[in-house]
């Protein structure tokens, strides 16, 4: 008995190697810390219960898609408004006008919280200078806003056919209609965006003809045609002014009488709309014809604003600059 007495009383005897010494036995943990780990685990439980209370729907989206990227976007439509419609606004200019692009780029992207996708492209035709060959694509490169078409810089010889022509086929790649509408504009025209959206909410999204009806005097949008200054066009009737052989072999003479004629031969566009008074010229002192008159409030766009100060005239009516800061950095009276 003295013996065992004296063993268990000298542990160190029994010693284990040095790389053995800390115990393997972990020390019970308190209630505190099981609470603190456990605590995260509900709160994402409970998160993944409110989001997906369908069992396994998580799983079941994420093994139906391939990509990341896909399963994302499910996701964005969800907890995003789906846009009333789309809308490519095509701007038809010229490659110099470097000025006019960058007040237009201002003017638009202050018009935001906007209740449709619109998607604004300057279109023309191919570069012909050395200078454009440079500059326009440092544009690009910033903006990435411009289509250049197939063509030589023209204004009545086929470039409206040729910006149709050309949307139909760079955008119809995706197997979907990419656009309700396609509208062509003139760079000299200033777009009040959110009405233009609010009168083409209610339209049909088919065989739809919309614009200012000339001529100045008329109010039939069946007489005759849409004003090139800014007219739309259904997704549909692009796709047809592409591929129309009757189109295709009638496309020399003033744009926006060509395409009314197309529209009139073939048959088409048996849905129009007039867009007076809403849409006008530029007031003048002495109008030469009813396609000018004074601002009013419900307008939808202004045309003929052919240089800085009838832009400045336009935009003050309309209160683009009262939301400016003031600030020591820039004393505007």
């Amino acid at each position: 008995m003295a013996l065992l007495k004296i063993r268990l009383s000298k542990p160190s005897e029994f010693q284990l190697p040095a790389a053995m010494k800390k115990s393997t036995i972990l020390p019970k943990p308190s209630p505190s810390t099981i609470t603190l780990i456990l605590l995260p685990l509900l709160l994402l439980a409970f998160i993944y219960l409110f989001l997906f209370p369908k069992e396994f729907e998580l799983q079941s989206l994420m093994s139906s898609c391939n990509t990341a990227t896909y399963t994302a976007a499910n996701f964005t439509d969800n907890v995003t408004r789906k846009p009333d419609f789309r809308l490519l606004i095509g701007v038809l200019t010229r490659a110099d006008l470097y000025e006019r692009r960058h007040l237009l780029r201002l003017v638009y992207s202050l018009q935001t919280n906007l209740t449709a996708q619109i998607d604004i492209r300057f279109v023309f035709c191919r570069l012909f200078k050395d200078d454009q060959r440079v500059l326009v694509p440092l544009e690009i490169m910033r903006y990435d806003d411009i289509m250049i078409i197939d063509c030589e810089e023209n204004l009545n010889e086929g470039k409206t056919h040729a910006f149709f022509s050309s949307v139909a086929k760079l955008y119809n790649d995706t197997g979907k209609k990419p656009y309700d509408y396609v509208m062509k504009a003139d760079d000299d025209l200033f777009i009040r965006l959110q009405r233009l959206i609010d009168s083409l909410n209610p339209m049909p999204r088919e065989d739809m003809y919309y614009g200012f009806v000339i001529p100045c005097d008329s109010m039939d949008p069946f007489r005759d045609y849409m004003s090139g200054m800014g007219y739309v066009l259904s997704w549909d009737l692009v796709e047809w002014i592409a591929t129309s052989e009757l189109v295709k072999n009638n496309t020399v003479g003033p744009e926006d009488m060509m395409t009314g004629a197309w529209l009139r031969q073939g048959k088409r566009g048996k849905n129009r709309f007039n867009t007076k008074p809403a849409m006008y010229d530029y007031p003048i002192p002495v109008p030469i014809d009813t396609c000018s008159h004074e601002f009013v409030p419900d307008t939808i766009a202004v045309h003929r604003l052919k240089d800085n100060p009838k832009w400045a005239r336009t935009l003050k009516y309309f209160n683009f600059t009262d939301g400016l800061k003031p600030s020591k950095f820039y004393p505007i009276d």
